[in-house]
């Protein structure tokens, strides 16, 4: 079987990329630091899997860690890299803490392989296009200025990866631009586990739900959209893995593939914040308690990604509704609740 590092493997998006990669009969190869993981969700893929993936504890910051790496695993078909600190508004507190991880993580990775023909799967997103000026969006979307360090380190790392493919580099590049992955695998025993309050709205209406959390607040009703709330492109994350293992098949088939591209990975339609929460009251039988409050600073209005190239070129596609995103994220709080990480 083909061997595919995946770093940050044991995170949200990672863990369901690693069951989606054994699915399609590649051995995965995990990395993670454990700043934003849990160790215990490794026991959780054996649980899925029937065995324990391979996996290394290391961070890619350090290049001694990274040497010990590639001599253990010298011999990789590809790489996908989810390794990088996420939360927008920390980004503006920690910009430099952003910098560095998000940076140093992946010029080490790139530096440490280089000269290997790797296919390499870049976990970007969609914040890379601001409030588009036309929706949905395409590619060819002009890339604005980020308005966080976090959606910096996405912009840059795209550039970087450009530069990489045009000096002659051996390694084949997507960068996957996401919208809002969400949701949790079908078994419960995998989903979004965040560390402190939850920066996103789904695992904030699950712990609002069950108790964990008050209430929730709904951002501003007054948007220039039919309910007033925000709107979304709002993603499964088991079609999200499948989207990744779909990019690497792509690679190693295309004929006319030139070294380096970008792909929106979506719907192709958006879901407001308010359209969310009714789908969540409406597939579980639970009320929220939540409030309409002011807007928060630096909200996009709505966003939601045009999703032709992934289907003509990736062949791949959605196959979960908003329903399923809600019901697995629901049965994911109830089975944590129950069995604590």
């Amino acid at each position: 079987m083909s061997k595919i590092l995946v770093t940050g493997g044991l995170g949200f998006i990672g863990s369901h990329t690693v069951v989606e990669l054994v699915n399609a009969g590649y051995e995965p190869v995990i990395v993670d630091n454990l700043s934003n993981s849990n160790p215990k969700i490794l026991d959780q893929l054996s649980k899925i899997l029937g065995f324990k993936p391979n996996y290394y504890k290391l961070d890619l910051c350090y290049e001694q860690e990274i040497a010990e790496l590639v001599s253990k695993e010298p011999d990789l078909a590809g790489i996908i890299h989810f390794a990088a600190s996420k939360a927008v508004g920390e980004s503006v507190q920690k910009p430099l803490m952003y910098y560095k991880n998000n940076f140093f993580s992946l010029l080490n990775l790139l530096e440490a392989y280089q000269g290997k023909k790797l296919n390499f799967v870049f976990s970007s997103s969609c914040t890379v296009y601001g409030q588009p000026d036309e929706l949905p969006v395409t590619e060819k979307a002009p890339v604005k200025k980020a308005q966080s360090p976090y959606g910096n380190t996405k912009q840059v790392a795209e550039e970087i990866l450009q530069d990489v493919i045009a000096s002659g580099s051996a390694y084949k590049i997507i960068s996957l631009r996401y919208f809002n992955p969400v949701g949790a695998h079908q078994s419960a025993l995998i989903g979004e586990l965040p560390i402190g309050v939850p920066q996103n709205l789904v695992p904030f209406i699950t712990q609002t739900a069950i108790g964990k959390r008050q209430k929730l607040t709904v951002f501003g009703d007054d948007y220039n959209t039919p309910d007033g709330s925000n709107i979304r492109d709002y993603i499964h994350v088991v079609d999200l893995a499948k989207a990744h293992v779909a990019a690497l098949r792509y690679m190693e088939t295309a004929t006319d593939f030139t070294g380096y591209d970008v792909v929106n990975i979506g719907t192709g339609k958006g879901s407001s914040v308010l359209e969310v929460i009714h789908a969540f009251e409406k597939t579980t039988g639970v009320k929220l308690n939540y409030e309409i409050g002011p807007r928060r600073p630096g909200d996009v209005e709505q966003v939601w990604g045009d999703v032709t190239k992934a289907a003509e070129k990736l062949k791949w596609k959605t196959e979960l509704d908003v329903d399923q995103m809600m019901l697995t994220a629901w049965n994911w709080e109830k089975y944590i609740n129950e069995n604590p990480l």
